[in-house]
């Protein structure tokens, strides 16, 4: 087996070969390997993206990669990422928590991974995804680099590789490749140790702005990759509440029991109705990202609802909202929401991949001591409402081990949010929700 790995090394060339080299074996700061790999122009990848990913059909793939956005391909991307929440949010939706996911950063650590994914395995995945690896690659890249920024709205985005320093264990340089050119992914090799678990704690809560903090409570002694995104929005309401729009007000759980919150009121003019629910968009500043929230009709519980809802639903509700005049509140809180979403993700059909026998991840690398597959997707979110705005983190950990329609005027809408909801953070480009969740009890702000 020594033999085999020498001769791939060399087949890799010298700048591979010292990249992959075993050092800092011992604790001390991560080696940045991205000092042997860039990212590929962005012409090169437009031909490559034509001849694998397109070449049997269907649309402009040299476009996307080379900045002339593809409005075809960001509504097939808009469309599968909203999908695959909707589902996420239904398999991790719990009446007595409230939950916050971020679709975006979930499906951007999973999208790296799937890039080291084969057969079955990838199968599984992009069933999942509800687009395909070369689609998706495509459309999160177009999706990072067309993000709007203000002085008064932000919404970054980081990914990052940590790979483990033991010669057991060795990555595949077009593994590494596909990500640096897609993701912009930094990759670090390192003894996965203490001080390995420190750096990748640092670099989440660093690159959320503090907001999330420690989403790794240990390194597995079974562990060879971890592939990290996070994402951090700050935006200010495109109109602040004053003083006088704050009021306390009584929240109704979902078991009828009632707590005090302090809802903000305003008039707002883009009203969503569906089947079960009615809500509006609120906007941030300059109009780029906007809050959402979907309030269930009356004798509909949030779990009802979160299981009646479809990704298309969603979807036509966030594109066609209906100018009428809506009088809305939204109660300050704060929430904070961590969970192991590998149960969940077997549930929506990937479960090769978390399966230690049957896992192929070949492309991503291979192991001297055993398969390597998903041993967990660990996914932390932070989000606080005031007067002034909104401030959300999330961050999202794939560990592998080896072995608006205008409308007529009408009579206004009301909708308050004083029981349980569901709400999103969305861009408004495309609309896609990059947070997506439930209030079912109000958090206070401290």
């Amino acid at each position: 087996m020594k033999t085999k790995m020498q001769k791939r090394i060399m087949g890799w060339g010298m700048c591979m070969a010292m990249m992959l080299c075993a050092c800092g074996c011992g604790s001390g700061e991560s080696e940045d390997l991205m000092k042997g790999i860039s990212a590929r122009p962005a012409e090169s990848l437009a031909e490559r993206a034509d001849r694998e990913v397109y070449n049997t059909g269907g649309g402009n793939a040299g476009a996307a990669v080379t900045g002339e956005l593809d409005q075809d391909r960001m509504e097939q991307g808009a469309v599968a990422v909203t999908d695959f929440g909707v589902r996420l949010l239904q398999n991790t939706m719990t009446e007595d928590e409230n939950v916050l996911i971020s679709p975006l950063s979930v499906i951007l650590a999973l999208g790296m991974t799937a890039n080291g994914a084969g057969g079955e395995t990838l199968s599984q995945m992009e069933e999942v995804f509800g687009i395909s690896k070369g689609e998706l690659n495509i459309f999160l890249r177009d999706f990072r680099g067309a993000l709007p920024r203000g002085d008064k709205y932000k919404l970054s985005l980081a990914n990052a590789l940590w790979l483990t320093a033991d010669e057991r264990f060795n990555a595949e340089k077009d593994f590494l490749q596909t990500n640096a050119d897609y993701y912009e992914a930094g990759v670090y090799r390192a003894s996965f140790d203490a001080v390995a678990l420190k750096e990748i704690n640092d670099w989440v809560e660093r690159n959320t702005d503090g907001m999330v903090k420690n989403i790794l409570d240990r390194i597995d002694e079974g562990a060879v990759m971890y592939l990290v995104n996070a994402l951090a929005f700050d935006a200010e309401w495109q109109e602040t509440y004053e003083d006088f729009q704050v009021r306390e007000e009584a929240f109704t759980r979902e078991d009828k029991s009632v707590t005090k919150a302090e809802l903000m009121y305003s008039g707002e003019s883009l009203y969503m109705e569906g089947e079960k629910a009615s809500g509006f968009l609120k906007y941030y500043a300059d109009g780029k990202y906007a809050f959402a929230a979907l309030l269930p009709h009356e004798g509909v519980s949030i779990q009802e609802y979160v299981d009646s809802l479809t990704g298309e639903e969603l979807r036509k509700m966030l594109t066609r909202p209906r100018e009428v005049n809506v009088q809305a509140a939204i109660p300050r809180f704060q929430s904070e929401y961590s969970i192991d979403l590998k149960e969940a993700l077997q549930e929506m059909g990937m479960r090769e991949a978390f399966d230690e026998n049957s896992a192929d991840f070949m492309a991503l690398g291979y192991s001297d001591e055993g398969n390597v597959y998903i041993s967990r997707v660990v996914h932390k979110t932070f989000i606080a409402i005031d007067t002034k705005g909104t401030r959300a983190g999330a961050a999202t950990v794939v560990e592998m081990e080896d072995g608006c329609v205008a409308i007529e005027p009408e009579e206004p809408k009301i909708v308050y949010l004083n029981r349980p909801f569901v709400y999103m953070l969305i861009d408004c480009e495309t609309k896609l929700p990059v947070f997506l969740g439930t209030v079912v009890d109000v958090r206070e702000i401290p």
